[in-house]
């Protein structure tokens, strides 16, 4: 995705408290905290620092969140992410190298199909959450 595709942009160097409601897509690179809502994609970059509870339709992650998740659609977490607190998603893609903490509900609709609680990093031999 490019700069040009997103609605909103906060980049390094940016620091905002509050709440953050959007359609589309917004990039984060600064540092946020506060609550975030949106049916669309939230995408933080890898030098992100996000304190919040969000709820979004799909969460793309490269930096650092710590908070309450709970993601419609589909969860991206990439190699140089590290993601603290509780997320509830259908669908959850991880690379190796990404640290998670705490606990990981992948609901489809209203029933709960697996929850999980992850503590420490995707590598070889411990938890492995890619099909």
């Amino acid at each position: 995705m490019s700069k040009d595709e997103f609605n909103a942009f906060l980049g390094t160097g940016t620091i905002y408290e509050g709440h953050l409601n959007f359609s589309g897509a917004v990039r984060i690179d600064g540092q946020f905290k506060g609550d975030i809502e949106s049916d669309g994609t939230l995408i933080l970059g890898k030098d992100a620092k996000v304190q919040a509870t969000v709820h979004v339709g799909q969460l793309i992650v490269s930096g650092c969140i710590t908070g309450e998740m709970k993601i419609a659609k589909k969860t991206i977490i990439h190699k140089t992410a590290r993601l603290i607190g509780t997320l509830n998603t259908p669908v959850l893609v991880m690379e190796e190298g990404a640290v998670v903490q705490g606990t990981v509900n992948m609901l489809q609709g209203d029933a709960a199909i697996q929850s999980v609680g992850l503590v420490g990093e995707l590598s070889e031999g411990k938890v492995e959450l890619i099909e």
